[in-house]
């Protein structure tokens, strides 16, 4: 080997990663999830300007037991800050420059939701904000941008967590970005569904309790827009972010296990995703749990999703719906992009 070939090599990958564009890290902490995102801005990088290095995601049940208490319980904090170790040790490894960490519902609702927050800076280094459930639908809709280039002119973008429910009605105007006419905030997400309603297989009578408790919350979303009219013209896109909305687009696909490539944009056929429901209604506890593309820790809230989609559907019955499995860490991660001008090493 020609002497001074290793220095030169350690030199041109010093140069690259310093020409290499920042690192950035967004962590989203809902009221089941705590889900990470570390990414560069890259062009090719599937339309959305991202280049994905790390990731992780689990589920933490944060909210657990919040509708009865009120509070965050003691096992729920230590799962969680557990996984947001995990995830600090990701950012320091991967040399990021800038983190948005943000808390959503279950954090919203909780009387000791900022104490929580303070222990979190103390004991993993993250700082993190509770945002707005406007500012998550906002960061929500940023993220899926990408997947509204459609023909459409309006959109109907939803999703379902574990604590609360958003709807988004978006202007798609040719040629511009989307914009948010308004923006709905339901305090009805899985988690609690499943706490009140159990694990066991729902019967039908129950299924429909529940489908009709989402609809008359949706009643006047519709009275103020008259969404309908616009479905039936054809006018309207209809996408979903969710847990539940990506499972149902590899049950759609009849995936061995979750492929995000395959689901994330995939159109669903409105009446396969009435008959996914149906089919997952019936399943017991132990089906769901087994099943390869919904899997353990959210056996309980898949029926959950599928009674909050079946109301969205009923209500407004698209002909497909288009699955989205990205939102709020994208978001966060291309406002932290745009708002960074950074010149190359060495330029004048």
């Amino acid at each position: 080997m020609p002497k001074g070939s290793n220095n030169t090599r350690a030199k041109t990958a010093a140069s690259t990663a310093q020409t290499r564009p920042p690192c950035y890290a967004a962590i989203d902490l809902g009221t089941n999830n705590c889900r990470m995102l570390v990414a560069r801005a890259e062009g090719d990088s599937g339309g959305d300007g991202l280049h994905v290095i790390d990731g992780f995601s689990r589920i933490v049940r944060l909210g657990e037991g919040l509708a009865a208490s009120g509070r965050l319980s003691d096992d729920a904090i230590e799962r969680t800050i557990k996984a947001l170790k995990i995830c600090g040790g990701k950012i320091r490894d991967r040399g990021v420059v800038e983190t948005r960490a943000i808390a959503t519902e279950a954090c919203r609702q909780a009387a000791n939701g900022d104490e929580f927050l303070g222990r979190v800076e103390a004991e993993t280094g993250l700082t993190m904000k509770i945002i707005s459930a406007v500012d998550e639908a906002e960061l929500t809709l940023a993220g899926c941008a990408p997947l509204l280039n459609t023909d459409h002119p309006k959109a109907l973008l939803f999703d379902i967590g574990g604590g609360s429910t958003e709807l988004m009605w978006i202007d798609t105007p040719s040629g511009g970005p989307p914009k948010a006419l308004d923006i709905l905030s339901l305090p009805i997400g899985v988690v609690g569904l499943a706490e009140e309603f159990g694990q066991d297989a729902l019967a039908p009578e129950t299924f429909e309790i529940i489908v009709e408790r989402v609809a008359g919350a949706l009643a006047p979303f519709e009275d103020r827009h008259q969404i309908t009219e616009d479905i039936d013209a054809g006018r309207v896109h209809m996408l979903g972010t969710s847990g539940t909305v990506t499972t149902l687009g590899a049950i759609y696909l009849d995936l061995a296990r979750y492929d995000r490539a395959r689901v994330d944009g995939l159109s669903i056929r409105m009446e396969s995703i009435d008959a996914i429901c149906a089919n997952l209604m019936g399943l017991d506890f132990d089906s769901r749990h087994n099943h390869p593309c919904i899997g353990p820790g959210r056996a309980d809230l898949m029926v959950m999703g599928c009674a909050v989609i079946t109301a969205i559907c009923r209500r407004w019955p698209a002909s497909h719906l288009t699955a989205a499995d990205r939102g709020i860490r994208e978001g966060l991660l291309l406002d932290m992009i745009a708002a960074t001008a950074v010149e190359p090493i060495g330029a004048p």
